[in-house]
């Protein structure tokens, strides 16, 4: 019998770029929608002009919008970064971001990317993320869980990064489909198989996360943070 995701309740989903937060989280947010709790997204970065061909934000923003519809996001936020320029960036100015967005939102889950991802945008975000759920503050989100983003979670230095070990799974069977037509919706990202970033390559990642704990379908997490 699947259990409501009540620990998680009102949850920010933070992508370094469009896209990552369905490739990590996509059926946990449908299945956090459907349940009545509130969804937000806060995408890092856009693929601005000279590094990237004009009308590539405009698209992004479009396949998002339609991407959020599907999976009942309630607000989708554009911090307007560099993209692959993170790392040039004063890192007090994201922190300063990110921050802002979570004393505003009030979240009481954060889904983040992986501290081992390949990308140093997940990396260096990983940590501003962790910044802005500091606990210190008054208020501050209780559970923070880092997702795998094929392409990144997986290429990443064995022995070298950290290697991502999920601990925590969210059955995600009922809303898989959703995830997936959320997928499609970035037409400009997806490959075809056997790339990583096919259709096909997240329902086989789906299925084998949910084997580990006999579901037919899972998302799986590396928790870094829960107070009770």
């Amino acid at each position: 019998m699947e259990h409501r995701l009540d620990t998680f309740g009102r949850t920010l989903v933070i992508a370094p770029h469009p896209d990552d937060e369905v490739l990590g989280a996509g059926g946990t947010m449908a299945r956090l929608a459907a349940e009545g709790n509130d969804v937000f997204v806060a995408i890092v970065t856009q693929a601005l002009p000279p590094a990237f061909p004009a009308g590539t934000v405009a698209r992004a923003k479009a396949e998002a919008g339609e991407a959020h519809r599907l999976l009942g996001v309630r607000e989708t936020f554009w911090l307007g970064f560099p993209a692959a320029g993170i790392a040039e960036t004063a890192h007090s100015a994201l922190n300063a971001a990110l921050l802002e967005l979570v004393q505003k939102l009030r979240p009481q889950t954060l889904l983040v990317p992986f501290i081992g991802d390949m990308h140093i945008d997940h990396q260096l975000i990983f940590l501003s993320s962790l910044v802005s759920a500091r606990p210190h503050q008054a208020e501050y989100p209780r559970l923070v869980l880092a997702y795998e983003t094929v392409s990144e979670t997986n290429w990443n230095a064995p022995y070298v990064t950290p290697s991502f070990v999920p601990n925590v799974y969210v059955d995600v069977a009922d809303h898989l489909e959703t995830k997936l037509s959320a997928m499609k919706a970035y037409a400009s990202q997806v490959r075809e198989a056997p790339h990583e970033r096919s259709i096909e390559t997240l329902k086989a990642l789906a299925t084998l996360r949910g084997a580990t704990v006999m579901r037919r379908a899972a998302e799986a997490f590396v928790l870094i943070r829960q107070v009770m």
